[in-house]
């Protein structure tokens, strides 16, 4: 018998796991030429590594180097936070990619990275538990999901915050909290606002009174960007710390930091300052009524405002006071104003060098010196001295 190859690749659903922690896998019924058939389990952000490493080794197939030969399929990249509901939208989307995965030309259907990565594993047989741990949770595909695929949203992962202060909630929608508990991050909005959910209860946090277990959660936070993103303010907003801005409703303003918070540090020409990132629109992008819907809301609370915090990373987490915002922003519009005259000088340099090298004459040959008498003499012929004798 030949090398092994897969005949057919099936997505069953998907398994809710909660050791070590909770987590989505998604289930594949893998049929191979044998005519056996292994069932496989993968966390996406597995398949789309694998789907990285595969354009690599296929630069044609995968586009690169003319879009027109693409074949390989199109896999949306992960986002940084995901939960059960875009976990089972994406469905759709893996089941088309793995029904065209397999009827790629054999050279990579059949390839070795392909065929390794869907191959069985001890986890598959023997996944990891803890009697202590309630058992996974499974959800199978329904056969019209198929026909409604999404792009995915996110890496497949839960994790387990703690509460480092005391809230009580203002609305229905809201989850109150008491410092110490343990809450499931379900789903992340940039907005500051935190789906969670602690036992039988669900609800939004603030995710300012909210703090990972394993350490800070700087990491999860983009570095200041001081060249800015263009937005545009979709609603006004009154300043009430001295480090906040106060802007109306069409304001165009340039991001520069996007904390965890849902309080950005912004630039309005040169002055910057905080501003909640509910009330921003991205330039150029459509309103939606999801976000007109959160403009509704208030804003949630910063995380300096948090009175008697017990934070067990209070002491490590690293912050960048508003002082060092104006100094390095306006440093960067120093330095962007720098380079613009510096080429418009130089441009200005070249045009003066080069006009008066126009607007000079060319030089002219120098007149040779009449020759002497005897000079003549001497050189000339004979025909020529007996003329001038």
């Amino acid at each position: 018998m030949g090398d092994a190859f897969i005949r057919h690749i099936e997505l069953l659903g998907y398994e809710k796991r909660f050791f070590p922690s909770q987590h989505y896998v998604y289930m594949f019924l893998v049929k191979w030429n044998d005519l056996s058939e292994k069932v496989v389990y993968r966390r996406f952000t597995e398949i789309y590594e694998f789907h990285k490493a595969l354009k690599e080794m296929f630069p044609i197939e995968s586009g690169d180097i003319n879009i027109e030969n693409r074949i390989i399929p199109h896999l949306p990249a992960p986002k940084w936070f995901d939960g059960q509901r875009s976990t089972e939208n994406r469905q759709g989307t893996l089941a088309e990619y793995c029904y065209t995965l397999v009827n790629l030309p054999h050279k990579i259907s059949r390839c070795l990275h392909v065929v390794n990565f869907f191959k069985v594993r001890h986890d598959d047989m023997n996944p990891v538990t803890d009697s202590q741990i309630k058992k996974p949770e499974v959800f199978l595909l329904t056969k019209d999901s198929k026909k409604n695929p999404t792009d995915i949203t996110g890496p497949i992962v839960l994790q387990t915050y703690r509460a480092i202060a005391d809230y009580e909630k203002s609305s229905t929608s809201e989850m109150s909290l008491k410092a110490g508990d343990m809450v499931d991050v379900v789903e992340k909005s940039e907005n500051g606002w935190w789906f969670c959910q602690l036992k039988n209860k669900r609800g939004w946090v603030p995710a300012a009174y909210l703090e990972p277990m394993d350490g800070p959660d700087e990491s999860e936070e983009q570095e200041p960007n001081y060249a800015g993103e263009a937005y545009m303010v979709c609603k006004s907003y009154t300043a009430v710390e001295e480090d906040e801005l106060t802007l109306k409703e069409g304001d165009t303003i340039e991001v520069i930091h996007k904390l965890l918070d849902g309080w950005w540090v912004i630039r309005k020409d040169e002055t910057t300052g905080y501003y909640p990132s509910m009330y921003l629109q991205k330039a150029g992008e459509v309103n939606t009524s999801v976000k007109s819907e959160q403009r509704n809301r208030r804003a949630p609370p910063r995380r300096s405002t948090i009175r008697n915090a017990k934070s067990i990373h209070k002491q490590g987490r690293k912050q960048i006071s508003q002082e060092t915002y104006r100094r390095n922003s306006k440093k960067y519009i120093q330095n962007q104003r720098n380079m613009r005259g510096n080429s418009q000088n130089k441009a200005n340099v070249i045009i003066e060098k080069n006009e008066p090298e126009d607007n000079k004459p060319k030089a002219q040959p120098a007149v040779p010196p009449r020759p002497s008498k005897d000079l003549i003499l001497n050189r000339c012929t004979e025909s020529t001295r007996r003329k001038i004798l």
